[in-house]
C-alpha cells in the first residue's frame, strides 16, 4: 500500500495511492491529517485505508466519499507532517566515510534534522544566501508504525510501517563551522520526503534496493542499500535504548558515496539545480534549488 499526504481543491488529504490517482481518507475522517495520523491510530486506521484499497482495486471507488484525484492535480506533501523525531545517520556506507576523508564508524553517528525542514517530493529547496556549500544526500528513510522502547533486533523490523525516499540536503560550511552536524543539516526546507509512503509488507528486503541520485540529468550517487554499515534492525534496537520510538517518526539510514563534497573537485549545487533522488520501489523526489534570500547568517 502507499500513503500520501496532498493538497486538493484547498485542503489537505490523507490517502491511498493506486496507479496515478489518490483516494481520500480525509474525507471519511477529517482530523485524518497525515500518515502520522493514520499510525497514531493503530491497525483501526490502517484497516480502513486497506479496506479502501481493496474497494479499489474490485472497482468500487465511485462512490462519493471515495473521491479520487488523479496525481497530475493535486500536489504532493511531506507524508508525515510533525514527525516527533526525524533520526538521522552520518556516514553509514563505508566509501561514503572514505570520500568523507573520515574513519569507518564503529558507533551510529547521531544527528537530527527539525520538521521545519520537511519538504514535499516536487518542493524547491531553499538555498539560504550565507550558505555556498549546498550539498545532497539520498537517503532511504524508514517509518516507524508503533510505540517501542530497548525492541530487540530480532523484533526490530514489526515496527517498522513503511519506507520513503529522502534527500538530507547539507550546507557542508555550516555542518563544519562547529562539529555539530546539525547546525547544517536542518535548514527550512532541507528535507524533501516522499513522494509515498511505501508500507512495510511492499518492501520484503528494505536491504536489497538501489538508490540513485541525479544533480540536472548527469547521475552522481549509484549504490545498493546492502552497503550499510548498520542494519536498519540494528538501528532501530541501538535508538530505542536510548530514547522511545513512535509511530511518525523518522529513521533517515545515511548516504552513499558520490555527494558533492567528495568530487575532486566539490561539486555543490547551485541555484537553479534540478536534484533527482530515486528509489527502487519507492519512488523519486524532483527538487529544484531556488535562493532564499530572507536568511541571515
Amino acid at each position: 500500500m502507499r500513503l500520501a499526504r496532498y493538497l486538493w481543491r484547498g485542503r489537505e488529504h490523507v490517502g491511498v495511492v493506486w496507479g496515478e490517482c489518490v483516494y481520500s481518507l480525509s474525507l471519511r475522517d477529517p482530523t485524518l491529517r497525515d500518515v502520522g495520523d493514520v499510525l497514531e491510530r493503530g491497525e483501526e486506521a490502517l484497516w480502513e485505508a486497506r479496506r479502501l484499497e481493496a474497494a479499489i482495486r474490485r472497482g468500487e471507488s465511485a462512490l462519493p466519499e471515495d473521491a479520487g484525484a488523479r496525481l497530475s492535480e493535486v500536489r504532493l506533501l511531506p507524508p508525515i507532517r510533525r514527525p516527533e523525531k526525524i533520526i538521522c545517520l552520518g556516514l553509514n556506507y563505508r566509501d561514503h566515510a572514505r570520500e568523507a576523508g573520515m574513519p569507518i564508524p564503529e558507533e551510529p553517528i547521531f544527528f537530527a534534522k527539525y520538521a521545519n525542514a520537511l519538504a514535499g517530493p516536487e518542493d524547491p529547496i531553499p538555498r539560504p544566501h550565507a550558505v555556498e556549500q549546498l550539498d545532497y544526500e539520498v537517503e532511504l528513510a524508514v517509518v516507524i508504525g508503533r510505540e517501542g522502547k530497548g525492541i530487540p533486533e530480532t523484533e526490530a523490523m514489526s515496527y517498522v510501517a513503511g519506507y520513503m525516499v529522502l534527500n538530507d540536503v547539507s550546507a557542508r560550511d555550516f555542518q563544519f563551522r562547529t562539529g555539530q552536524w546539525t547546525l547544517g543539516k536542518t535548514f527550512d526546507g532541507f528535507a524533501p520526503c516522499g513522494p509515498v509512503v511505501v508500507t512495510a509488507e511492499e518492501v520484503p528486503n528494505p536491504h536489497a534496493l538501489r538508490l540513485r541520485l541525479w544533480v540536472n540529468g548527469e547521475l552522481r550517487q549509484d549504490s545498493h542499500t546492502g552497503e550499510m554499515i548498520f542494519s536498519i534492525p540494528y538501528l532501530i534496537s541501538y535508538f530505542s535504548r536510548l530514547f522511545t520510538l513512535r509511530p511518525g517518526d523518522i529513521l533517515s539510514t545515511g548516504t552513499p558515496p558520490g555527494v558533492g563534497m567528495g568530487r575532486r573537485p566539490p561539486a555543490f549545487l547551485k541555484d537553479g539545480d534540478e536534484v533527482v533522488a530515486w528509489i527502487e520501489g519507492i519512488g523519486q523526489l524532483r527538487n529544484r534549488v531556488v535562493p532564499e534570500s530572507f536568511i541571515e547568517e
